[in-house]
């Protein structure tokens, strides 16, 4: 796991635990520390990539082996949500990039993040139920907020690896794009979000957190609170100074 932060405020978190980057007990404590991190640090936004030849083949099941009873299930199961409910909840654009077959927990992450980019070649399944689980890091109510309930009934019963056309046709996946400089794409996708206006970013996170959890009536009842506590913000009125001045997309923004 390695965590790097550029000039420009976008951090990067890349998965790297070869040959299939599968999910243990020492990923888990890693993924832990690096979302802490990356909560002390305030980054403008996130990127989280995985490198190899598999985004992840899945969980090491020898980590369910171990696991005594039901109750000692449970508190690992806790933990592990605790990951993608904190990614979720960052301040900042987070994007996943998916450059491969992306299995169990990195697909739970992906779905926890605002964007998901993959590339043509990249697959993508909930595998659980061939170990007669289902999946524990959030990544079922996830895809069925962005697919619908029958979609993922499918996904998690079938257990199938499904293409990123297909999520995409389904709005799981954001965008499709090209095998080839893929890793160059998506670095410059979250470059561009990192750049911009990111107090607005977040309160436009915070809009559809409301939305997600009562709909337009309870987004509408923040909507102008959220909004209009951005004029207390630099990015608003130097950017309005801007665009009066110099017009339309001349604004840098700084975060403030």
């Amino acid at each position: 796991m390695r965590l790097d932060r550029e000039d420009a405020g976008l951090a990067v978190l890349t998965v790297d635990a070869p040959p299939l980057n599968l999910y243990t007990a020492a990923m888990q404590a890693e993924l832990v520390d690096s979302v802490g991190q990356i909560e002390a640090m305030r980054p403008r936004a996130l990127l989280i990539r995985a490198v190899g030849r598999v985004v992840s083949g899945g969980v090491d099941v020898a980590l369910f082996d171990a696991q005594p009873s039901a109750t000692a299930a449970r508190e690992l199961f806790d933990e592990m949500l605790t990951i993608p409910d904190r990614i979720a909840a960052l301040p900042c654009p987070t994007v996943f990039a998916a450059h491969a077959l992306c299995l169990t927990w990195a697909f739970e992450i992906a779905v926890a993040c605002d964007v998901l980019l993959a590339a043509e070649r990249a697959k993508f399944g909930l595998v659980e139920n061939v170990i007669g689980l289902t999946p524990t890091m959030g990544g079922t109510q996830r895809l069925a907020a962005r697919a619908g309930v029958g979609r993922a009934k499918e996904f998690v019963m079938t257990g199938d690896r499904y293409d990123a056309a297909t999520l995409e046709r389904w709005n799981v996946v954001n965008q499709v794009l090209p095998d080839e400089g893929f890793d160059d794409a998506v670095l410059a996708y979250a470059r561009r979000l990192a750049a911009g206006p990111t107090r607005a970013h977040a309160a436009t996170k915070q809009v559809l957190r409301h939305f997600e959890h009562g709909g337009v009536a309870e987004a509408n009842a923040h909507v102008t609170t959220i909004a209009a506590e951005l004029f207390d913000t630099d990015d608003l009125r130097s950017a309005v100074r801007s665009f009066l001045t110099d017009g339309p997309g001349k604004a840098t923004f700084s975060g403030h």
